[in-house]
């Protein structure tokens, strides 16, 4: 009898703090906090810059309203390519960004997103959740007073637009390239002359002729950003971005003067932007790339000599980076070790997979069922 009476007293509690709105008890007791998010993309790329606007939504409603941030697209309070610089110096307490637009800062920085003939998407979260890398990789961002939570993967990517056909090496010289990261320094050992350009002035630098080609994410955004009009070939894959992550970029004195609670619920809506992204791009890329070459743009793959030159010169780089800096080092060889184990993983299960569904599954098409015989 008093185990009913206490299960109703509580059931009833429960409603009517449920019918009042209450909020959770957490939030009854901390203050009401505004923060600034800066995000390196336009809103144009709802799939980039959505997804820091997702995560202010989710935050604001586990919150009850109580820990409100502000996302401002690339621009409007610093350009794409400053969000580091503005978390750094708290001029925002927040940025959302690619963290290897920053490796003029150090080399390090692209960890955080892609490097060249690196880890893919899945394995990219193995490694950062997982395998150590989110401890490694935020004693790194210690030292630029930030710390890091992932928010976003595009996948593979593809390899770019370019006005004419690359059939060699040879075509890569003197070809001016928008691209980002690390990826600009491996095709300059290739004679490419890389161009790092915001996301919003791409297709204008293209349609000047300022660049003679450009890599963005995929299908999806590149025909948002209208590239298949200026340039026709299209190229893959982005071998310099097999799976390439966004990051949230956080001021660690606004990080630490953070309540627990809402510390979580900021770690718990990253996850699910991390996720989000990535879901997103994979339902959209598709059907983008259907609409693209119907349109016209002439789908090409990368001769194999052009990749095996690009893995090379990727091989080269890494090498003299770690003798020059200790702590691009560390990291290069945690991951180089992960992404070992992994590739012998994924040619075991996820390969043998995917070729047959590209290849097997129309080489071997499903027999029509013999007819049942009549009685």
């Amino acid at each position: 009898m008093q185990r009913r009476r206490f299960l109703n007293g509580a059931g009833a509690g429960v409603a009517g703090i449920l019918a009042a709105g209450a909020a959770p008890a957490f939030a009854q007791g901390a203050g009401e906090i505004k923060w600034r998010l800066a995000s390196s993309f336009p809103k144009g790329l709802e799939t980039l810059y959505g997804t820091a606007d997702h995560l202010s939504r989710r935050i604001a409603a586990a919150t009850g309203g109580k820990f409100q941030i502000q996302v401002f697209a690339a621009g409007e309070i610093v350009p794409g390519l400053q969000v580091v610089d503005a978390v750094q110096n708290g001029t925002v307490q927040i940025g959302h960004t690619a963290p290897y637009y920053f490796v003029g800062k150090d080399p390090t920085f692209a960890f955080g997103t892609a490097v060249p003939f690196g880890l893919n998407a899945r394995q990219i979260n193995a490694w950062w959740y997982a395998g150590g890398g989110e401890a490694l990789m935020n004693d790194f961002f210690k030292d630029y007073g930030m710390r890091a939570l992932l928010c976003g993967n595009t996948g593979a990517q593809m390899g770019g637009w370019y006005r004419k056909e690359i059939k060699s090496v040879a075509d890569l010289k003197g070809l001016k390239l928008r691209t980002a990261g690390m990826a600009g320094d491996v095709l300059a050992r290739l004679g490419v002359v890389p161009q790092q350009i915001a996301a919003g002035e791409v297709y204008s630098a293209l349609e000047k002729g300022t660049i003679d080609g450009a890599e963005f994410v995929g299908p999806y955004d590149d025909e948002k950003l209208g590239l298949a009009k200026v340039a026709k070939y299209y190229y893959y894959p982005g071998w310099w971005e097999g799976g390439a992550s966004l990051a949230l970029v956080i001021n660690a004195k606004a990080w630490e003067a953070l309540p627990k609670e809402y510390q979580a619920i900021v770690e718990a809506a990253a996850h699910e932007g991390n996720t989000l992204m990535l879901a997103r791009y994979d339902a959209a890329n598709p059907t983008a790339l259907k609409r693209l070459v119907a349109s016209g743009a002439q789908l090409r793959a990368f001769p194999r000599p052009v990749m095996e030159a690009g893995y090379q010169a990727s091989m080269a780089m890494f090498a003299d980076i770690s003798a020059k800096n200790p702590r691009f080092k560390a990291v290069y060889e945690h991951m180089a070790k992960f992404l070992e184990d992994q590739v012998l993983w994924f040619r075991v299960a996820e390969s043998a997979f995917d070729n047959f569904m590209v290849t097997g599954r129309k080489a071997a098409p499903p027999k029509a069922a013999p007819a049942t015989a009549k009685k």
